[in-house]
C-alpha cells in the first residue's frame, strides 16, 4: 500500500507544481491595451499594467473621448493600430514590428501606424 501511495504521489506531484507555476506566471503577466474613437481620432494606450482591467481603464482615460472603446488587449504580446481618415486596423504580434506590419497590411494604402503597445 505504501509503495502505491508513493508512486501516486510522485506521479501527481510534478503536474501539481507545473499548474502552480503556470498560475504564478499568469499572475505575473503584464497587460496592455489600446483605446480608439474613430470619428474624433482620439486614442490612448497602456503598457505593463497588473490586470487587463487596469490596462483598459488607463487606455480609455488617455483616449479622453466618452465614446472611446478598447480595440486591443494584450498580455505578453504587442498590438498596433494603423489608420487613415476612412478606416483603421488593429493587429497583434509577438513584436512591435510584427504587429505594425500586420496592421498596415490589413488597413491598406494610405494608412500609418498611429499607436502601439507591447508588454513584457
Amino acid at each position: 500500500m505504501r509503495l502505491a501511495s508513493a508512486v501516486l504521489f510522485c506521479f501527481f506531484l510534478p503536474s501539481s507544481f507545473s499548474v502552480l507555476a503556470a498560475d504564478k506566471s499568469a499572475r505575473n503577466s503584464l497587460h496592455g491595451a489600446i483605446a480608439y474613437h474613430q470619428a474624433s481620432g482620439s486614442m490612448g494606450w497602456a503598457t505593463d499594467r497588473r490586470t487587463s482591467r487596469e490596462a483598459s481603464t488607463e487606455a480609455l482615460k488617455q483616449c479622453g473621448h466618452e465614446q472611446c472603446v478598447v480595440v486591443a488587449s494584450v498580455t505578453r504580446n504587442c498590438a498596433a493600430l494603423a489608420k487613415n481618415p476612412k478606416k483603421f486596423s488593429v493587429q497583434k504580434g509577438a513584436t512591435r514590428q510584427e504587429a505594425e506590419t500586420k496592421a498596415l497590411a490589413k488597413c491598406g494604402a494610405g494608412c500609418e501606424v498611429a499607436v502601439w503597445t507591447c508588454t513584457r
